[in-house]
C-alpha cells in the first residue's frame, strides 16, 4: 500500500500541473496584448522555460542540503510570489513585470518536477514505480480542471481579461505550500549527505543512466512537437477550434490517465519492455499521421502520442531512480531534468517552425531517427547488462 505521504504528493502534483496548465492557457494571450511588439509577445512563455530549465539541477542539489520539505516549501514560495507578481502585471499592464512573473512561475514549475522522485523515497521499495505513476496519474486532474478554471476566471476582473486566472493561481500556490507543510516527508538520509558524489562525467558513463535520460528525453521531445504542431496541421486541414481542442483534451488524458496501469506494468514486465512498448506507440502515431489527416487520424494518433509519451516517461523516472548511488542522487535527477526539460523546450520552438517549412508529413517523419535512436540505446544498454553479469562466471 501506498501511504499517505505518497497520496499527499500527488494531490500537490494535480495543483501544480492544474496551475500550469491554466498559465499555458493564458499566457501568450496575454503576452500579445501587453508586449510592444508582436516579435515579443511570446517571451513570457520563452522566460518560462528559461526559469524551468535553469532551477532543474540547482533543486535538485538545494533538496539534498536541506531536505523535500524545504526544498518544495521554497519553490511553492516562488510561486506564490510569481502569481502576485504577474496579477499585479495584468491589473497595472506592465509587460517587463509579466516576465518577470512567468520567469518565477517557470522556477515553481521546474521545483514541482522533483514530486515524482520524492514520491519513490516514500513509498516501500518494491512500490516505486506505482509510486511514480500516481505522480502523474494526477495530471488527469489537472486535465479536466486546468482549462476550465482559465474558462471560469477569464472575466472574474470585469476591466482585465485573465486577471482572475492568476488570483486563481496564488491560491492554488498557497495551498500547496500549507500541503507540503503538512507532509512528513523523509529527511535525506546520512549516506546521500555525507557521501562524496562521483563527477558527471563519470556518472555518464553508466549505460543504464545514459539509456534512462536517452529515453525520456526523446520521448519528451517528439510529443512536444508532434502535440504543438497538430493545433496547426488541423487549422492548415480545416477543422475548427473545437475540434482541435477536443483532440487535445484526450491526447493530454492519453498522457496522463494510463500512469494508473504504468507502474503496474513495469513491476510485472520491468522498464525496458514498457519504455520500448512506448518507442512502438509512438512510431505508430507517426504511421497513422503518414496515411491521412481526417479528423480520427489525428485524434488516433493524439491518442498513440500520450500514451507512447506515459510509458517512455515513467519507464525511464522508474529506470533512473535505480541508476544511482544514494550520493549522486541529486546529481543524476537534477541532470536528468535538465536535458528532458531543455529537449523539451526546444521541441516547443521547433515545431510551429518546422511544421511551417516541411509540412505535416515530413515533421512526423523526421521523429522516426529520434524514437529508433532511443530504442536502439535501451537495446545497448541491456545487451551491456547481460554480458556484465555473465562476465563472472565466464572461464577465465
Amino acid at each position: 500500500m501506498l501511504g499517505m505521504t505518497v497520496w499527499g504528493l500527488a494531490l500537490g502534483q494535480a495543483i501544480l500541473i492544474t496551475g500550469n496548465i491554466l498559465l499555458v492557457s493564458v499566457t501568450a494571450l496575454i503576452g500579445q496584448s501587453l508586449a510592444p511588439s508582436i516579435a515579443m509577445a511570446t517571451l513570457p512563455v520563452a522566460l518560462q522555460f528559461l526559469g524551468l530549465m535553469g532551477v532543474t539541477l540547482p533543486a535538485a542539489l538545494l533538496m539534498a542540503w536541506l531536505g523535500r520539505k524545504k526544498g518544495f516549501l521554497f519553490g511553492n514560495i516562488i510561486g506564490v510570489a510569481g502569481a502576485i507578481l504577474a496579477y499585479f502585471a495584468v491589473k497595472h499592464e506592465l509587460f517587463p513585470l509579466f516576465c518577470l512573473s512567468t520567469f518565477l512561475l517557470g522556477m515553481a514549475i521546474g521545483v514541482g518536477q522533483q514530486y515524482r522522485f520524492a514520491a519513490t523515497e516514500n513509498a516501500p521499495s518494491s512500490k516505486a514505480p506505482q509510486a511514480i505513476s500516481l505522480i502523474m496519474g494526477a495530471g488527469v486532474i489537472a486535465a479536466v480542471l486546468g482549462p476550465n478554471m482559465a474558462i471560469w476566471f477569464e472575466y472574474w476582473a470585469p476591466d482585465r481579461q485573465y486577471l482572475g486566472a492568476f488570483a486563481a493561481l496564488i491560491v492554488l500556490y498557497a495551498f500547496n505550500t500549507l500541503l507540503v507543510a503538512l507532509l512528513p516527508l523523509k529527511p535525506p538520509s546520512k549516506a546521500e549527505q555525507s557521501g562524496t558524489p562521483r563527477p558527471y562525467k563519470e556518472l555518464l558513463r553508466q549505460s543504464d543512466l545514459r539509456s534512462a535520460i536517452v529515453a525520456g528525453s526523446i520521448g519528451y521531445g517528439v510529443m512536444v512537437i508532434v502535440m504543438t504542431a497538430t493545433p496547426l496541421a488541423m487549422q492548415h486541414t480545416g477543422f475548427g477550434f473545437g475540434e482541435t481542442a477536443y483532440v487535445i483534451q484526450w491526447h493530454v488524458l492519453g498522457m496522463f490517465l494510463p500512469s494508473f496501469l504504468t507502474g503496474k506494468l513495469i513491476a510485472r514486465y520491468g522498464s525496458y519492455r514498457v519504455i520500448q512498448s512506448g518507442c512502438l506507440l509512438l512510431l505508430s502515431c507517426i504511421a497513422l499521421n503518414q496515411v491521412g489527416m481526417t479528423y480520427w487520424h489525428f485524434f488516433s494518433a493524439l491518442i498513440l502520442l500520450g500514451v507512447g509519451w506515459n510509458f517512455t516517461f515513467i519507464g525511464a523516472t522508474t529506470m533512473l531512480t535505480k541508476a544511482h548511488r544514494p550520493e549522486d542522487k541529486a546529481r543524476v535527477q537534477g541532470v536528468n531534468d535538465l536535458i528532458v526539460f531543455t529537449c523539451s523546450a526546444a521541441a516547443s520552438l521547433l515545431a510551429g517552425y518546422w511544421q511551417s517549412l516541411f509540412g505535416w508529413q515530413i515533421l512526423n517523419l523526421l521523429m522516426i531517427p529520434a524514437i529508433l535512436l532511443a530504442m536502439f540505446t535501451m537495446m545497448s544498454s541491456r545487451k551491456r547488462a547481460s554480458i556484465i553479469i555473465r562476465e563472472p562466471n565466464s572461464p577465465a
